[in-house]
């Protein structure tokens, strides 16, 4: 005698499958709901910035491509000064860096990539992240968002999960977002003024959720103005870090007085930035 039939057996002939194949189907499509998108392909534009594969992307690349000038820091002036403190921003790219040397040199801090859009990691991060804390650098991690590839909460929490996060111990910089033309595809990332802003702002929310901090903005003037109207929805809530290569930025999102760090130069391999403040300031950003 098979017995009286059971739920799991009335289900079996039913549908003509296990209850532990019916879970895995119902489970898919919230797996799915964040599949990784196909690894994009760099445009014309970016491939002569040097983006020669998916995950290349770095801030500026398209100041870079543009600029034909770029003028040594210490000519531009007005809300800079002598004690400014100065750094570096490095990805993959750079492979190895030599951070003693760079120390020795004056620089202080260092943002490095950590992440790309939703399915790139940077293989050089733990060991650029820990170098650059290890040579007496205060540093911080940077994702170069790509809007069309899932929501603003969701690339915050894939950037926290691979060493984007932040902590109190005045040498961690709160985290940055790279919001700027886009590398592979059209600039604004099929997006209107309203629906980017609200992508910036779902990111930053999600991550002073989760960190307790808001993050730096990193982007040009132009960018903002062409893909957010330039919005003044984040104006006093997040540090800017703005790229501008012939002159000290006098053109800001809307709402922002100045820029906390400004990215002035891409020479010898490196991207340069200055602090809008000296290195008590900087370590008054990372402990805020």
């Amino acid at each position: 005698m098979n017995g009286p039939p059971t739920m799991k057996n009335v289900l079996r002939a039913l549908c003509g499958t296990s209850i532990v194949t019916l879970g895995m189907a119902a489970a898919m499509p919230m797996a799915q709901a964040h599949a990784k998108p196909a690894l994009p392909t760099p445009t014309a534009a970016a491939r002569a910035a040097g983006i020669t594969t998916a995950g290349g992307a770095y801030p500026g690349w398209e100041s870079k491509r543009a600029s034909s000038t770029q003028q040594a820091p210490q000519q531009m002036a007005p809300m800079y000064t002598s004690g400014n403190a100065y750094g570096v921003d490095v990805s993959a790219y750079q492979g190895s860096v030599a951070w003693g040397t760079l120390r020795a040199e004056g620089f202080q801090f260092a943002y490095v990539k950590a992440t790309e859009g939703t399915n790139y990691t940077s293989s050089r991060f733990g060991s650029q992240y820990s170098g650059s804390y290890s040579s007496g650098m205060i540093r911080g991690a940077y994702h170069f968002a790509l809007p069309n590839q899932s929501s603003g909460s969701y690339q915050a929490d894939y950037f926290i999960a691979h060493g984007g996060g932040w902590s109190r111990d005045g040498r961690t910089l709160p985290g940055a977002l790279d919001i700027e033309y886009n590398p592979y595809g059209s600039s604004c990332y099929g997006y209107g003024w309203s629906g980017m802003t609200s992508w910036i702002k779902s990111f930053v929310n999600r991550y002073h959720y989760r960190t307790g901090r808001y993050p730096v903005v990193y982007t040009t003037y132009d960018w903002w103005r062409t893909c957010t109207g330039n919005t003044s929805a984040l104006a006093g809530l997040t540090p800017f870090w703005i790229a501008q290569y012939s002159h000290v930025p006098t053109q800001l999102p809307a709402g922002t007085r100045s820029s906390y760090i400004w990215q002035y130069s891409q020479s010898g391999g490196l991207d340069k930035n200055r602090f809008n403040g000296t290195i008590a300031g900087l370590r008054s950003l990372a402990l805020r």
